[in-house]
This record gives structure tokens, sequence and C-alpha cells, in this order.
């Protein structure tokens, strides 16, 4: 936090986070603002802004005809890092129904969209169950409908993470049956029933504590200036980007971004992006996780 928070107790200084939130992206502030989304007296909203203007004198200033704060041309953040990713987090929780826009920072929502998922049904008591075994390391019992099985089946597992690929939450576990640590789909988990201590260490899940970094650079057959344009996307510079990610999470990450296939059997504006490395160079990751063997996926 910056060093104008400092000495400020927690509620204070986050509605000065608040304040300067909507000075920074939407321009202004007043004390309604605060007294909705913190549901505090107007007397305090009125000493916040005070507060405010004593630690930032330079970022706002009173416009009376709209009876507000406006951004001032000298503004700089002192409480909060703008962060874009987590402006639109917010823009998309709303669309998601995750996040209810009386409870988001946000006052003004412009007109906005978000392609959908289809909602997975996952029971709230089964993620409680995983949770309290992650917790307390414990084993649990579940009832399981994987796709290699016509009937759902019962099986010990010891859960010790939660992961997200993209699109589905699982519980990284290891299984009781097959004695190997997998991915089980949290919305697959039909019930659970009873619980007894683990029977194996997190640490020993070398898949999961491993890390793989990726380099990601641009399609070769695209021309130079749709290169640069790529290289924006993504954050490259001199060419590339790295990605850390989990070794156990490596199969859905290159699915996710599309370098799960030959680059050269799409075109490269639909490709875009290419694996500065060939597969071969993850130790055989990707391999297993493609065929679908024991450590990969339930």
């Amino acid at each position: 936090m910056a060093l104008a928070g400092a000495g400020l107790k927690w509620g204070v200084e986050r509605r000065l986070e608040f304040i300067e939130f909507r000075l920074f992206w939407e321009g202004g502030v007043n004390r309604a603002d605060i007294i909705e989304m913190f549901d505090v007296s107007v007397p305090q909203a009125s000493k916040d802004l005070t507060l405010y203007q004593e630690r930032a004198p330079h970022n706002a200033i009173y416009d009376k005809s709209a009876k507000r704060y406006i951004a001032s041309d000298a503004f700089t953040p002192c409480f909060l890092k703008p962060d874009p990713d987590g402006y639109l987090s917010q823009l998309r929780s709303v669309a998601d129904g995750i996040l209810d826009p009386s409870q988001a920072w946000l006052g003004y929502f412009p007109s906005f969209g978000v392609a959908p998922s289809p909602a997975r049904g996952i029971r709230a008591e089964v993620l409680r169950s995983m949770l309290s075994a992650v917790r307390q390391y414990e084993a649990v019992e579940i009832r399981y409908q994987s796709l290699s099985s016509s009937e759902p089946r019962w099986r010990w597992i010891t859960p010790h993470a939660l992961g997200f690929d993209g699109f589905r939450w699982h519980a990284r576990a290891f299984c009781g049956v097959d004695r190997v640590f997998k991915d089980f789909l949290l919305s697959r988990i039909l019930e659970t029933r009873g619980s007894k201590p683990g029977e194996i260490e997190a640490g020993a899940d070398t898949d999961w504590q491993d890390e793989v970094t990726l380099e990601i650079g641009p399609h070769p057959g695209l021309s130079d200036a749709q290169k640069k344009v790529i290289a924006l996307d993504y954050g490259m510079r001199e060419g590339k980007t790295r990605v850390k990610v989990r070794r156990a999470l490596l199969y859905y990450t290159l699915k996710r971004l599309g370098l799960d296939v030959d680059p050269n059997s799409r075109a490269p504006q639909d490709q875009q992006i290419i694996l500065l490395e060939p597969l071969a160079t993850y130790s055989g990751a990707y391999a297993n996780g493609a065929t679908g063997t024991a450590n990969a996926r339930a």
C-alpha cells in the first residue's frame, strides 16, 4: 500500500481507496457514493473526503455545479495502484452473476457483454467437504462419476488443492483406488461421506509442486506489423513472453491457449502464437495429460 495510507485504520483506508478508485476510473466521487457503498453516516463520508484531500491535496477538485469532487489534471494515485484487470474482473463478475452490482466499486457501468460459459453444477456441500479436507489434511470418501465408467463409484481421495482449468474447477487429490495424484472435477462429485486422516502429504505431488516456464512468441507466418500487434496483446518483449504454470496444469494451459496442436495446422491469423520450444522440452508433462494417463484427470 502507498505511504499515504500509513497509520490509518483498515476501514478508513479502504474508503480512501474507494474514493481514489472512483476518481481514477470514473473521474469523480461524492458523499452519496461513500454512504451507499459502505453504509456510513453523512458526517463520516464528509470526514473521509476531507481526509483524502489532506493526504492527497492535488488529486481532487470540488465541482460546485456537479456537487462532487472531480479528478484534477495533476491526479496521481496515492492509495491504490490502478489495475485494469481488477476493474474488468468486476465487470465480468457482475455479468456472470457472481457479484451484485451494488457490491461492485463501479458507479458507472459501460455497455458490456461476456461470452457465456455453461454453469457447472457444483454442490455447496461437496465444495465445503473438499475445503475442509484440504484445511484439515484429511481423506474424504466421494461418489464420483467419471467418463470412463457408466456408473458412479465410491472412492477415497486426499485432496490438497483446488485447480481451475479456465472453464472448470477440480480438486487435486491423491486417489486411494489408483494410488496416484489426479484431478477430480467438482461437478462430477455427486456426494461425500466420511473422512479419515490423509494418506499422503501434498509435497509428494511433484507435478503440482513443480513449475514449467513456457516461452511464447508470435506465429512466424504473420507479417511484421501483425507480430507487433500480437506482441502488444500478450505483453511480449523482444518478441516473446514467459508464462509460469504448475506442471499439473500444463495440459489445460496449452489447450486453452491453442498451443496443443501443430501451429501449422491453422492459418497464422487464427493460431497467432506459438511455443518457442517444442513440447518435448517439458519432460513429457503434456504427453501425460494429453493421453489421459493415471496422473492426469479422473
